[in-house]
């Protein structure tokens, strides 16, 4: 029989893997999102006559930036899968885990 304590730092060790994970995942995000900003800006200013006082973004520009996520999105699809999937299965394990052990998802036993 495992020890409580050997559990509850178990528990601990799949919940910071998965917080990792999901960092990794909103990083990701992120940068796509930065990214298509900046690919939005460029767009703008090239197509523009005067760069100087560039204006409000606008519907277009939205619609763009709607694009070019979408564009980025897609290029890096599958590294947001492989990390869904990822994430699936630190749900599923720890899952399991409280399950098999009887703990309260919001339970925190951490013992040091």
């Amino acid at each position: 029989m495992t020890r409580h304590t050997d559990i509850g730092a178990l528990l601990a060790r799949m919940d910071a893997a998965r917080r990792g994970t999901q960092h990794h995942l909103a990083v990701i995000e992120r940068q796509v999102a930065k990214r298509a900003e900046r690919m939005t800006i460029t767009a703008r200013a090239k197509r523009r006559r005067r760069r100087s006082s560039a204006g409000a973004w606008t519907g277009a520009d939205e619609r763009a930036y709607q694009g070019y996520v979408a564009d980025l999105m897609l290029a890096r699809m599958p590294e947001f899968d492989v990390l869904i999937r990822h994430l699936a299965r630190q749900d599923d394990a720890l899952t399991a885990l409280r399950i098999r052990y009887d703990i309260a998802a919001t339970a925190a036993i951490v013992e040091r």
